[in-house]
């Protein structure tokens, strides 16, 4: 099912129309398809290179899932460069540590002038097989006039902060199409 994700009220982005974001799960299984609507002229997405895990990403232009089931919640972030990181957290922002039980299996990106796709299967094998998984869903847009905008299928009130338990918006059941 595809869902919409909604631009921060702080952080205005006049450069996209629509990031929208199709996730499904299988077992342990996650897939995820970003797209983004808008200018890319305006929209900094990093060169593609050889897929590694990397830090910061949500520096720049980055999209975002975190996933919780049972105590505590992991962070993915997916770049259009092939980099990618994983993180767990043991609460609300605490015990940050690279996750393992966190493999990407697949990232690709198609560009175009007025829109960009990413689309990303993980296999989260330290996550229950059975079960509904909270889930945020994010993206992160680096314009080239330096500002960031923040994207959300929900936000917390305040400044953009996807790591609140209210920005898990989405259950994903072991088996969703």
């Amino acid at each position: 099912m595809r869902r919409t994700l909604a631009p921060h009220p702080d952080t205005p982005c006049e450069a996209v129309r629509a990031i929208t974001v199709d996730a499904s799960r299988s077992g342990t299984r996650l897939r995820l398809r970003y797209a983004v609507e808008g200018d890319m002229g305006q929209i900094v997405l990093a060169k593609r290179g050889l897929r590694a895990r990397a830090d910061e990403l949500w520096k720049h232009s980055c999209f975002e899932a975190f996933v919780g089931a049972g105590q505590g919640y992991g962070e993915i972030n997916l770049s259009p460069s092939n980099r990618w990181a994983a993180y767990g957290f043991t609460g609300y922002r605490e015990g940050m540590a690279e996750r393992e039980g966190f493999e990407l299996l697949t990232l690709e990106d198609h560009r175009s002038a007025d829109s960009c796709e990413l689309a990303a299967e993980l296999d989260l094998t330290d996550l229950p097989a059975d079960g509904d998984w909270a889930v945020g869903l994010s993206a992160v847009i680096e314009l080239t006039d330096g500002r960031r905008c923040f994207w959300a299928l929900r936000h917390a009130p305040g400044k953009p902060d996807f790591h609140h338990p209210d920005a898990f918006a989405l259950s994903l059941a072991p088996e969703t199409p």
